[in-house]
């Protein structure tokens, strides 16, 4: 039976999570405001954010990295995690909205009368999550059913994914769709009961949006190490082949696509209660390029990799949108291109063939060694070194 990590892994994974679900709440809760070491509710929201969107890049990588199927619309998927809680969230504003009604104010304002019958059950938080997962899920089901039974793959395959998403944009920014139109949802006060602003809730809500990404690791490198990973890459090496051998390989491609619309669901739905909104921006083309760019950059098919470029451009855009804000776009593009070009394995490659030119420093000498390091996936050198560690993940996640 393949391991899931080598100690070595998992003592960098579970030192990872130390620091971001225990040391980073601590920081926050605990200390005050007028304490240099204090993190403002302000990076507690970014890093909640940034690890959602992690969970959306591994989703992309096992799709992408792992099976070969490069999806443009994984933001459809996402932002129906996201409306699906985010109906819950609107219902829980009850009448302290601005015309103190028991419908939203975009309701109000539109002059419905009543909640439209797709609403029902929507005051229901354990409703509201079943919906999260259910509802991207069976879309995906049933787009992926009639797109692999067509042997849709490729380019054409990115372009329906494109369009799809285009079009469920098009049709939520419709005001009598009622989700809210151009503004989305918005304006959230509670989440059972407690108020979403409070330091404590929105500390919660950033220590689960961890847990998660954690459990959609896990969950993902047992899927990859099993004889289910080692399909989906020969489906993604030599689908005909697979088929030529008697393997089912719509039932393979339709089971990692419906999983990863379910993964990105509820990234979505631990997403829209961190950030405040929710809107049809979300289901727009570009960001589903975005992360595709996410997946390649950190490196595709490593998961570490989509998980590190989903922090490194998110950390960039943030960056650059409060400081260069018109020159973001240009320098996303000259990401991507570059990595293509110079990085192919990544962010994580690129860490990986640095080490491996790292001088090994013989036992009990104090000169460094003329020979290069030999990359042994899953160990570390015995002196600790860190970059041996990056070493390490990058071959465990290549195993």
């Amino acid at each position: 039976m393949t391991r899931l990590f080598s100690p070595a892994i998992w003592t960098v994974v579970l030192a990872a999570s130390g620091v971001l679900l225990v040391l980073v709440p601590i920081l926050h809760l605990a200390l005050p405001e007028t304490h240099p070491l204090h993190l403002s509710s302000f990076w507690i929201a970014l890093l909640g954010k940034f690890m959602c969107y992690a969970v959306l890049a591994l989703a992309m990588d096992l799709i992408w990295g792992y099976t070969g199927i490069l999806s443009l619309g994984q933001g459809l998927f996402f932002a129906l995690g996201g409306y699906a809680f985010g109906m819950y969230l609107m219902r829980q504003i009850g009448r302290d909205g601005v015309y103190h009604s028991d419908l939203p104010d975009f309701m109000v304002f539109l002059d419905w009368k009543a909640f439209p019958w797709y609403w029902t059950g929507s005051d229901s938080f354990l409703w509201a999550s079943v919906l999260a997962v259910a509802l991207p899920g069976l879309v995906a089901f049933v787009f992926g059913f009639f797109a692999f039974r067509s042997r849709i793959k490729g380019v054409y395959f990115s372009i329906i994914t494109q369009a799809l998403t285009f079009a469920a944009m098009l049709a939520f920014f419709r005001n009598n769709m009622g989700f809210g139109g151009n503004n989305g949802f918005t304006d959230f006060k509670r989440v059972l009961g407690f108020a979403v602003a409070a330091p404590r809730t929105r500390t919660t809500l950033y220590v689960l949006s961890g847990l998660y990404l954690l459990a959609a690791l896990i969950l993902c490198r047992a899927l990859v190490t099993s004889k289910f990973g080692r399909v989906l890459a020969a489906i993604r090496d030599q689908e005909s082949r697979l088929m030529f051998l008697g393997y089912r390989t719509l039932s393979f491609k339709l089971a990692v696509w419906t999983l990863a619309a379910i993964m990105s669901g509820i990234a979505g739905a631990l997403y829209v209660p961190q950030v405040g909104i929710i809107n049809p921006s979300e289901m727009s083309p570009a960001n589903s390029i975005e992360i595709a760019i996410w997946a390649a950059v950190g490196g595709r098919g490593t998961l570490f990799g989509p998980i590190l470029g989903a922090f490194a451009v998110n950390g960039a855009k943030s960056w650059f949108t409060v400081a260069y804000p018109e020159y973001w776009l240009f320098f996303l593009g000259l990401l991507f291109v570059l990595v293509t070009l110079l990085l192919p394995r990544g962010l994580l490659g690129l860490g990986q063939s640095m080490v491996q030119r790292w001088p090994r420093v013989s036992a009990g000498s104090a000169t460094a060694s003329s020979a290069a390091i030999v990359t042994v996936p899953g160990a570390i050198a015995e002196n600790g070194n860190a970059p041996r560690a990056i070493t390490a993940i990058a071959g465990e996640a290549r195993s």
